[in-house]
């Protein structure tokens, strides 16, 4: 099957903050996703899982090798290039949920697409973004400020608002780092379903080999390498 996303010998160092060798935060680095598939990447605090996703998601440069992201390389894209390939193309859930406090959960499920790059305005965009939220079981709070709800329904608010411009990667660093296990257990059954019904490429960063374990593969990154993890 053709890879949906694929990385080539990709390496990534940051400069030393007493002006000495630069620290390697990994080298080498190879992976082929196939499009709709669910892969989770584990290993050690400071391994370089989150930069590595960074990468992958256009927020950070490599310092060498290639990403291939449903064909396009994105390491030859403008800044304003990758800026859009990002918002079109990419979703992303973090380990906070970066919710703007003074908009409602509906108004920020729709700020991705107020940047003017996508094609849903008014009350189109407002019915996909209330879609999303009866797709995550948040329909009744959309007019709830992130003060007035629960941290699991923060998560979930996140999530909708990442699916918000149609993405088909979707990106999760540690995204239930802030969770209990209930809620931990309720978003990971939501992102998997999201993954099966909607086609998804689902890649996830996470220290829980139990989450792990409900993706179909699990590498682990060490020691700047990364290999596929045989649970």
């Amino acid at each position: 099957m053709e890879s949906f996303l694929k990385l080539t010998n990709l390496s990534k160092t940051y400069p030393s903050p007493e002006g000495e060798e630069p620290v390697d935060v990994f080298s080498g680095v190879n992976l082929e996703i196939s499009k709709g598939s669910s892969v989770a990447i584990v290993g050690p605090s400071g391994s370089g899982k989150s930069t590595l996703l960074n990468l992958i998601g256009t927020l950070d440069q490599s310092d060498g090798g290639e990403i291939l992201v449903d064909g396009k390389v994105t390491g030859s894209l403008t800044a304003d290039e990758a800026a859009s390939f990002r918002n079109q193309s990419i979703g992303f859930v973090f380990q906070s949920h970066h919710l703007l406090p003074q908009c409602t959960v509906l108004e920020n499920i729709m700020v991705p697409s107020l940047a003017g790059l996508s094609s849903r305005k008014g009350s189109e965009l407002k019915e996909r973004a209330y879609g999303l939220l009866e797709k995550v079981g948040l329909s009744h709070r959309a007019n709830h400020r992130p003060a007035e709800i629960s941290g699991g329904e923060k998560q979930r608010a996140s999530v909708a608002r990442s699916l918000i411009n149609e993405p088909n990667l979707l990106l999760a660093d540690e995204p239930t780092g802030a969770l209990d296990k209930m809620n931990s257990e309720k978003l990971i059954e939501l992102l998997i379903e999201l993954n099966q019904t909607l086609g998804l490429t689902l890649l996830m960063v996470t220290h829980s080999l139990e989450i792990a374990k409900q993706m179909k593969q699990t590498y682990l990154m060490d020691e700047g390498k990364l290999n596929l993890f045989e649970q």
